[in-house]
């Protein structure tokens, strides 16, 4: 199996071409259908208003937004014509938005109302006062000089902004050949697509992928998956982030099929729609599946149409991975990787064993070369030895945008990207993740790692979820910190915690500190922020009156 050339745009009219009838998105919750010639017209529209607007090749446009109807739309409008769809988080604040829209040198912003707790309108118009004065398409803001327009996803309109119907009418003054031009100019190995990192230490930095980098990856991920065009993934994960846009969309659009979406995920609404459209694939991260197999309505909906899917975005207890096997009927699989990889470095295969799939995240993609290297002397390390998990091959990212420094420290000379991951490689090829270079716990010289101390406790029938993390401790640098959410109606204290650690795990790996919390604060893309519940640690224990040894 060779790499493809295609670039996202041709992919979406190959399949238009060849299966123009059969349907490639679904809304079950609404009803609302496109097959594969009905969305690439809308995408066609919607690429040429854009050009009508201003953007051409190399603009940056942002989409702000859940995932509605047209945020696929407005991401293959951009990749016809030579633009870059810029992927925001849900959960930025003004702040957050601010930084985005300077550093990304964004031409467009593509929003929606928002999200509870987060007014999308109220922040842009907080950022652009003028924009309520400003006549559309004129905006010419001092804070934001590469900023000309801001497009409201949906009907209603809003001062100083177009909206989606506005947009798709101006495209019908647009002339064919210079669409049909701009579409000529696109080549695959043109940046498609700018991810911001979740930023969890300082800035977040935009993530540069091209057509070849996320086409490649998603095919390869169906591959390991067994997809095929009659195949329906239930897309629950936020597509703002890599595992939605590339391990579901470009993997269904290199394979040809269907996407089931939601707007936002809801174990209901997604346990629902798998029964009602009867999908095969389901994604997401463990406390999405956590959710939807605690929910009290999950016996009333059929999982038997199941087959795959993947977990990822944080630690997969083997105890979660059964319970998915046994009661959604799936052959679970697990990527592992990250942003600057497009994202996928290994994946474990449909077809191992479940063992491996649950204990390792798999063998290495095709294509790409995946080391176990020593962080101090960038050797690669022995199998079975722990080191640095790096990747070289099409996946790599083109690099950080306008920040060729940060690019080199993450992109040695040889090519390799350093993930700053810990990890081993057995001698079959599969890979196992260890921990985080900067999450591991140093307690008095001695290194611990969280993963590690997380399964054991994963051992304990009271426990739903824990996380483990470093707690700041003058005597010996860090101590053990667990953050444990429990079953429903399970009860558990700090002594029973450590009374079944003791004798049973080396005593410094034990934790001095156990935080019974509801939830853990996440990013908009579901993974845990660790750093967050280092610094809850600390206010929990002094508003606790706990003495921080």
């Amino acid at each position: 199996m060779q790499l493809s050339d295609k670039t996202v745009g041709e992919w979406l009219e190959y399949w238009a071409k060849k299966t123009p009838d059969k349907e490639y998105i679904v809304y079950s919750d609404r009803d609302l259908r496109f097959t594969w010639k009905t969305f690439n017209e809308r995408v066609d529209n919607m690429a040429k208003g854009l050009v009508a607007i201003g953007v051409t090749r190399g603009s940056n446009v942002g989409i702000w937004a859940q995932n509605v109807p047209d945020w696929l739309t407005f991401l293959y409008a951009t990749a016809k014509i030579g633009a870059s769809a810029v992927t925001v988080n849900t959960h930025y604040k003004e702040h957050e938005l601010a930084f985005i829209l300077k550093n990304s040198d964004m031409h467009t912003l593509c929003l929606t109302d928002g999200i509870r707790g987060s007014n999308y309108t109220d922040i842009i118009y907080s950022l652009l006062p003028d924009l309520k004065t400003t006549q559309r398409g004129k905006l010419n803001s001092k804070r934001f000089p590469k900023l000309k327009n801001v497009v409201y996803i949906g009907q209603e309109k809003y001062r100083g902004m177009y909206n989606t119907a506005e947009i798709l009418l101006l495209g019908k003054n647009v002339d064919a050949n210079e669409f049909e031009r701009l579409k000529s100019l696109v080549k695959c190995h043109d940046v498609v697509n700018m991810q911001y990192t979740s930023g969890t230490t300082g800035f977040p930095k935009g993530v540069m992928l091209t057509h070849y980098n996320i086409t490649n990856n998603g095919y390869y991920t169906g591959v390991h998956m067994n997809f095929t065009s009659e195949d329906k993934c239930c897309v629950c994960i936020p597509l703002f982030h890599c595992f939605g846009v590339v391990l579901a969309t470009m993997c269904c659009l290199t394979h040809g099929s269907t996407q089931v979406m939601l707007e936002w995920f809801d174990p209901l609404v997604t346990l629902a729609s798998i029964h009602k459209e009867r999908c095969t694939v389901l994604h997401g991260v463990p406390t999405m599946f956590i959710a939807e197999l605690n929910h009290p309505m999950f016996d009333m909906f059929d999982m038997s149409s199941l087959r795959t899917g993947i977990m990822a975005g944080a630690l997969c207890p083997d105890d979660l991975m059964k319970q998915v096997s046994e009661k959604m009927f799936m052959d679970i699989t697990s990527v592992y990787g990250l942003t600057e990889a497009s994202p996928g470095m290994t994946h474990t295969r449909q077809s191992d064993s479940f063992k491996t799939r649950c204990s390792t995240v798999g063998s290495a993609y095709e294509h790409v070369e995946v080391m176990v290297l020593d962080p101090i002397t960038g050797k690669e390390c022995p199998d079975g030895v722990e080191g640095e998990m790096c990747c070289r091959g099409y996946n790599v990212m083109k690099g950080y945008y306008k920040n060729p420094e940060a690019t080199s420290q993450v992109i040695d000379k040889n090519g390799f990207l350093h993930s700053g991951d810990l990890g081993v490689k057995d001698a079959d090829g599969n890979f196992r993740i260890t921990g985080r270079i900067k999450d591991m716990i140093i307690r008095g010289g001695e290194n611990i790692s969280p993963k590690e101390v997380e399964n054991f406790l994963y051992k304990m029938s009271e426990i739903k979820d824990v996380q483990v993390v470093g707690v700041a401790s003058p005597k010996y640098g860090e101590d053990v910190g667990a953050f444990i959410i429990l079953k429903e109606g399970k009860e558990l204290t700090l002594d029973d915690v450590r009374d079944f650690c003791k004798n049973r795990i080396a005593k410094y790996k034990i934790p001095r500190y156990v935080f019974f919390i509801d939830e853990f604060p996440m990013t908009g893309s579901g993974k845990i922020q660790k750093y967050l519940l280092r610094e809850m640690a600390l206010e929990m224990c002094e508003k606790q009156g706990i003495e921080i040894l």
